[in-house]
């Protein structure tokens, strides 16, 4: 049973970043609890971490220590292996390796950078590190200015390398790939290669190609004085303002970076003008030169305006910075997360990662984690993808969800608003949001309006809405989106940031209704705790549940849970556990679960039971002995929503937990409502969980 992967490159710059990232992302889609170790790594200043541990650690937030991510820095390595201490070396690589082993389902091991000099040694390290630790090997090796036959050669000599030290190699991944020559080197590769060899070729990508501003500012030791918010922006181009504001205007370029003088005050302002007008590029910063600094009236202007791109001053002159930013190279760091989400989405699809993942974890885990709910349910949206609608197109949190939505390929994505409007803010937020693969719709202006209308007239004329009520209500996006999931013109929908939960929901008991045999729309949350994942119903809908309504509620969660891969066994909650208690409360719960007993005996339930008693093993078995559920539950039903909404509050604020929801069950279609202090995080989940609903119906 494989319990590690090593990830080796051949060369400096090779990109090996997208492949850990990437498949840290499958690893912790199958298993459990997933380690991060570099046997060596750079010097660091004190104080300060290395920067591939903290990304890794920071983003997939890992139960793990920065000094015990590693074992050497590159100069004690040096040291050692001066004075003949190779084995030394090794033996606390390999001691530093199993103490991580010994506390992960799996670890992804990451070798050398080689930054130093040195290349043949460090190359026979990676080798000998991976044999020691007696893992398998993915290879990664850079295709930049090297030809074709130069590029196979390396991979060959690469593989061979690793195979005469008796290491298995998995996976050879040729990175950074012109487009046009992906097919030429898969091809190239799978000609001589073992079959059981998996081949990945990843395109360059400008994303991860461009410095960041803060890349920039850190490098030259900037001063910020404008514009902290947006220093992960991309400088795609860089140039000098160095000419007439008239001309150099001509000479900008989307992305750009701007390089001049502190004290061109034409210059400076009209790169700001130029970022917010629509007839010229957008521009990523501005590099103020000569430790000059703009006058007091300009920097009065600046701080008026109402977006500002970075504005960074340095002491050197423009000559040498302009030379030294152009000597820059580019790195994936724990705050950017626009090159981390790039790297990840590369890896997912210019690679066989589910292959891959097949070879590597070869052991089932106990339960859900957090990751591997948020991992599987991204895949199965993106195995039968499903169109959502989003009524409320003009939020921030809304686009930016959108377009996260929009690059994972999982949905595809209809917004309502205003369309100029919303065209607008895309803009003001510097979104890369893809116009093409996104439908914009103004309810009042769209050509299925008057056939809306119509059919929401028929549908509830009966309740005495007549033609003139049903077109005001039509303009409503609420009732026009969920007018498009009944029309079948849109899978699901998902509101709330904005709107409250009666306001979204309405249309849909109105007219979309529930399913056959169900009565009741209720809800459940999906609480991702830090171990695992469970739901809890009803926490949203409905106050006083009489016990046929908690019998329904409870089988409608366990029917969620089995969606998502959530082996059901039901708490139905109480402050009594079993027989002992009584009142009127406690009755009703055990009315319910006799009922739900009588509805579905395959499901396994227990009840009442005391939160305490359903969730601790020992507690469970002390008060109920004889429970399949106690000490072990997955589906929590309360017993009203005065106890679920508190409850589920309490358990996300004091835990970390992420509840996702409150996601509708009993609906004919799915539409979702959202908290209007919803995340970006908490949208992209909801629609995602929309979706899978969705696929079901």
């Amino acid at each position: 049973m494989n319990k590690a992967v090593y990830i080796a490159t051949t060369q400096p710059k090779s990109g090996k970043s997208i492949v850990s990232l990437g498949l840290m992302q499958v690893l912790l889609g199958r298993a459990a609890k997933v380690g991060y170790f570099r046997p060596i790594i750079d010097d660091y200043d004190p104080g300060k971490m290395d920067n591939h541990i903290e990304t890794v650690i920071s983003y997939f937030n890992l139960d793990l220590e920065h000094d015990d991510a590693y074992a050497y820095t590159r100069s004690d390595v040096v040291k050692k292996l001066n004075k003949d201490k190779e084995d030394e070396v090794l033996d606390k690589i390999i001691e530093k390796y199993k103490a991580i082993e010994e506390r992960f389902d799996f670890v992804l091991v990451e070798g050398t950078d080689f930054t130093g000099e040195g290349g043949i040694i460090e190359w026979d390290i990676n080798v000998l590190m991976a044999k020691n630790l007696g893992i398998p090997t993915i290879i990664v090796t850079s295709g930049v200015d090297k030809t074709l036959d130069e590029f196979i050669g390396d991979m060959y000599l690469a593989y061979d390398s690793f195979k005469e030290q008796k290491v298995e190699v998995l996976m050879m991944v040729a990175n950074k790939i012109q487009p046009e020559n992906i097919g030429l080197v898969t091809e190239a590769l799978k000609k001589d290669l073992p079959k059981e060899v998996l081949i990945g070729a990843i395109p360059l990508n400008p994303v991860l190609g461009n410095p960041t501003i803060k890349e920039i500012a850190d490098e030259l030791n900037g001063e910020v004085l404008f514009g902290a918010s947006y220093l992960n922006n991309q400088a795609g181009h860089f140039g000098v303002g160095a000419m007439q504001l008239r001309n150099y205007l001509n000479h900008l370029r989307d992305d750009g970076l701007v390089i001049t003088p502190g004290d061109r005050a034409d210059i400076i302002l009209g790169a700001l003008q130029a970022n917010i007008s629509t007839n010229y590029p957008t521009v990523s910063g501005i590099i103020l030169t000569g430790g000059l600094k703009p006058e007091e009236p300009i920097i009065k202007l600046i701080q008026g305006l109402s977006e500002v791109v970075p504005i960074i001053s340095v002491k050197e002159g423009t000559f040498h910075i302009t030379n030294r930013i152009g000597a820059i190279t580019p790195k994936i760091y724990a705050k950017n997360t626009k090159k981390i989400t790039a790297s990840i989405q590369d890896f997912a699809k210019f690679t066989p990662e589910v292959e891959l993942a097949e070879r590597l974890v070869t052991f089932s885990s106990n339960g859900i984690t957090p990751r591997m709910f948020q991992y599987n349910i991204v895949k199965m949206a993106q195995a039968n993808k499903k169109h959502i609608v989003l009524p409320e197109g003009t939020d921030e949190r809304i686009l930016r969800a959108a377009q996260e939505l929009l690059d994972t390929n999982a949905v595809d994505i209809t917004l309502l608003g205003a369309i100029e409007q919303i065209k607008e803010k895309i803009v003001q937020l510097d979104l890369d949001l893809d116009l093409s693969k996104v439908s914009i719709i103004d309810p009042a202006k769209a050509e299925t309006f008057d056939e809306y209308v119509e059919t929401l007239y028929e549908l509830r004329k009966h309740k005495n809405l007549n033609r003139t009520m049903a077109r005001d209500l039509m303009t409503d996006v609420s009732y026009f989106g969920t007018m498009m999931v009944y029309k079948g013109h849109a899978d699901g929908m998902v509101s709330g940031a904005v709107h409250t939960t009666q306001h979204t929901i309405r249309p849909a008991l109105q007219f979309v209704k529930t399913l056959p045999g169900v009565s009741l729309v209720s809800s459940v949350f999906f609480m991702c705790l830090p171990s695992r994942v469970v739901v809890f119903g009803d926490c949203a809908i409905n106050p006083n549940p009489t016990a046929e309504q908690l019998s329904e509620i409870a089988i409608s969660s366990a029917q969620s849970g089995i969606a998502f891969g959530i082996e059901p066994k039901i708490a139905m909650l109480s402050y009594s556990s079993g027989s002992s208690g009584t009142g009127e409360d406690v009755e009703r719960v055990r009315q319910a679960t006799e009922l739900v007993r009588k509805k579905r005996p395959d499901l396994k339930i227990e009840g009442p039971i005391q939160y305490d008693a359903a969730v601790d093993l020992r507690v469970g078995k002390s008060k109920l002995p004889d429970s399949d559920v106690a000490g072990q539950a997955t589906i929590f039903i309360f017993p009203d929503l005065n106890t679920g909404n508190n409850t589920y509050k309490a358990v996300q604020r004091e835990t970390g937990a992420l509840a996702i929801g409150p996601i509708l069950q009993g609906l004919k279609k799915p539409v979702n409502d959202l908290s209007r202090g919803s995340t970006v995080e908490d949208v992209i989940n909801t629609v995602i969980i929309t979706a899978i609903q969705a696929q079901a119906m």
